[in-house]
């Protein structure tokens, strides 16, 4: 069975290299460009696990996390946000509002990819 990936970002350059660096690792992708789109998307198509970047146009990334993290049945929803900010008080936020991981932009491909795996049970030993 395909792992299945939600890519949430407004920008459309992160957006095509998250996509491509996913699907070479074989997982199926799904795209919202909002907050809005990403909870609507996550309802419907129930993704393991959800890239999400925190600042966005309508609903921001701890607000699509905090949503997700109520709703009981999500539950098993894994969340790594992906933001340009990366203060520890931010980061604390994040993962505070139940975020499984929090990676700060530039991050490095490699190190994205292994921490999907690991969340996914997918660790390569």
């Amino acid at each position: 069975m395909n792992k299945k990936i939600l890519i949430v970002d407004d920008e459309p350059n992160i957006v095509i290299s998250l996509e491509f660096l996913m699907r070479r690792e074989g997982f199926e992708i799904l795209v919202a460009r909002d907050g809005q789109e990403a909870l609507q998307s996550i309802r419907a198509h129930r993704p393991d696990l959800v890239l999400l970047d925190v600042m966005m146009p309508r609903i921001n990334g701890f607000e699509v996390c905090r949503q997700v993290r109520a709703d009981p049945a999500l539950a098993g929803t894994r969340i790594v946000m992906l933001s340009a900010k990366g203060r520890p008080a931010q980061i604390a936020e994040g993962l505070a509002l139940g975020a499984d991981g929090y990676i700060t932009k530039p991050f490095s491909t490699k190190n994205l990819v292994a921490q999907v795996k690991s969340l996914l049970g997918l660790d390569e030993t």
